[in-house]
């Protein structure tokens, strides 16, 4: 850490690397302890916090540090700071241990908007970006000293903490590669207010999205509505109806190298959808109905040689007969199946349980666990499948 008011991110960066089963060691600049105290973050990390390259018993840390860790996150990195390392200055533990890295590097500008935006600042980030440090942010939004729609404010740190994953988990088989997800449900207009749609949260889909992205992956997210907040680093399209949700597919198919179908798009939509509000009357209403398109089948001749193509089936009832027969009548290469009266499964949780059926007749059954562990599951058996 270098010192800046946004500092008081720093903290919850730390443990939430910590909670994500890391082990962190923090180091402060004479100026970021006098932000944070060091106390702070030895409690936070279980470990001794360092401030300094002159403390009896660390003469050879920031060589440790650089080159035995995983990762080095600098957040916030002020103006100061930035500017230092660009020079290629070792006068303290901090750049001390950048000057003599073999590792990863994020570090995560935090400044005045006018400082960010001075053209030393945007010299120095350009050298340290032809050096080949990773950066996240800075973003917009309120500073110190009052609002600003300028780029300046480090990013939050759940934000950092994703970049950091993706860099400690990068070279893996889907790094560069071109990931589709689709998520949420689709909404079919009965009329102008009202609509036919399901239960779906998009949650599993997110998370793919999530777990694709640290592993390198470009995602594109194409998620129906949804108040799930929107991944770091995914392409976002978003789209209302099961006709927009083919549309999409069918303009980002033909560059994707896997495809996962988590979408749960509306089987039918009305006939006739109303221009108007359609009054309340006594008795029942009939609305007639029709199929809407096979998405996976009518898009399936726009899948690239050699890409992966995932499905999902919800089912009530002989789930893994239902799946197995879907996947081999959609040409999937894999299928996700869960029962919808799974408890703790299917719509609306944070946790599934699922089974994954493979082309080749295999099987893989999962124990109920969290939407990003299954997640991290299926993307083994992508990544598995991919040349």
């Amino acid at each position: 850490m270098s010192g800046g008011i946004a500092s008081y991110k720093s903290c919850i960066l730390a443990r939430r690397l910590t909670e994500a089963g890391a082990r962190v060691d923090v180091i402060l600049t004479q100026g970021a302890a006098e932000f944070v105290r060091p106390l702070t973050f030895e409690a936070l990390t279980g470990r001794p916090v360092l401030t300094s390259l002159w403390e009896p018993g660390t003469a050879l840390s920031h060589i440790r540090l650089a080159q035995a860790a995983g990762l080095i996150v600098v957040a916030p990195a002020t103006a100061n700071v930035l500017a230092r390392v660009a020079a290629g200055l070792g006068d303290d533990l901090l750049t001390t241990i950048l000057l003599a890295r073999t590792i990863p590097a994020l570090l995560a500008p935090a400044m005045n908007d006018v400082m960010y935006a001075n053209e030393a600042t945007q010299a120095n980030l350009s050298t340290l970006k032809a050096r080949g440090f990773a950066f996240v942010g800075p973003e917009t939004g309120a500073l110190a000293e009052g609002p600003s729609d300028q780029p300046g404010r480090m990013s939050e740190p759940e934000t950092i903490l994703a970049h950091a994953e993706r860099l400690l988990r990068r070279g893996g088989k889907l790094s560069g590669r071109r990931v589709i997800v689709t998520a949420g449900p689709t909404r079919e207009p009965i009329d102008p207010v009202r609509v036919v749609t399901n239960r779906s949260s998009g949650k599993m889909g997110y998370r793919l999205a999530e777990a694709a992205w640290a592993r390198g992956a470009e995602v594109v997210l194409i998620s129906g509505p949804s108040g799930l907040s929107e991944p770091v680093g995914v392409d976002m399209r978003q789209i209302e109806s099961t006709a927009e949700l083919e549309a999409c597919i069918r303009s980002e198919l033909p560059s994707a190298d896997v495809l996962i179908m988590a979408a749960a798009p509306a089987d039918f939509r009305p006939r006739d959808p109303s221009g108007n509000k359609r009054p309340r009357v006594e008795g029942a209403l009939a609305i007639p109905m029709e199929p809407t398109t096979d998405i996976l089948a009518s898009t399936a001749a726009l899948r690239r040689p050699g890409s992966v193509t995932v499905g999902f089936a919800l089912e009530t009832g002989d789930a893994l007969v239902k799946g197995r027969a879907k996947l081999e009548r959609k040409s999937l290469d894999l299928i996700v199946v869960n029962d919808a009266l799974d408890p703790g499964a299917g719509f609306e949780t944070d946790t599934n349980r699922v089974a994954i059926l493979d082309r080749e007749g295999g099987s893989r059954i999962l124990p109920l666990a969290s939407k990003r562990s299954v997640a991290e599951a299926i993307l083994d058996e992508v990544e598995a499948r991919l040349g």
